[in-house]
């Protein structure tokens, strides 16, 4: 048998802080609270703290992947 089996890529945490998220994005602070405030960019409570899931900032690179493609932009010339 040929078939090979790759797992699916486990997170190394399932919650970021802010501050995690803006250095994983690569977006400032103030960035990263706008998108919370359009909904753009999911995140959850505990306690004080704000934490953006991972599989919200999967989605959200996933929004900007299929943005980008829909405008054109990020096709190789």
């Amino acid at each position: 048998m040929d078939a090979t089996i790759t797992p699916a890529a486990v997170p190394a945490r399932h919650l970021y802080t802010v501050d995690e998220a803006k250095r994983l994005l690569s977006m400032s602070r103030s960035v990263i609270y706008e998108q919370l405030r359009a909904g753009r960019l999911g995140s959850v409570k505990q306690g004080r703290a704000r934490l953006i899931p991972a599989k919200a900032i999967q989605q959200y690179v996933d929004l900007l992947i299929s943005e980008a493609e829909v405008t054109g932009y990020g096709n190789a010339a």
